[in-house]
């Protein structure tokens, strides 16, 4: 055997899986963006042990609430992906999926199978 496979044989034995079958919990929430007193969002897909405005997995959406009205755009693609595969919004990102229709028609493919 390889020495790269002895390394992942213990740490398989002391519980520790490789890093392609451990398993994320992935949120769908907002990153802060902009200047101070200037807020911008991005709605991104996280895991969900990051921070705030860390690290992410993927762009999903903007948030500008201060233009007026509030600006929001989402890729729809995208985001059904996610809630798919398991992900979980916030609260305001659940509120933004609402607003934008993503969220009906995420129900709408959950309620058809």
């Amino acid at each position: 055997m390889a020495v790269g496979e002895w390394t992942w044989l213990r740490r398989w034995a002391r519980g520790l899986r490789p890093d392609s079958l451990q398993a994320m919990s992935v949120k769908l929430r907002l990153t802060r963006v902009g200047k101070t007193k200037q807020p911008h969002y991005r709605i991104v897909a996280a895991d969900s042990r990051s921070a705030r405005d860390g690290r992410f997995l993927e762009i999903v959406g903007n948030y500008h609430p201060q233009s007026e009205p509030s600006a929001l755009t989402v890729d729809s693609a995208k985001a059904m992906k996610w809630l798919q595969q398991g992900a979980l919004p916030s609260e305001r990102v659940k509120k933004l999926f609402e607003i934008s229709g993503v969220w009906a028609e995420f129900m709408a493919t959950k309620k058809s199978k």
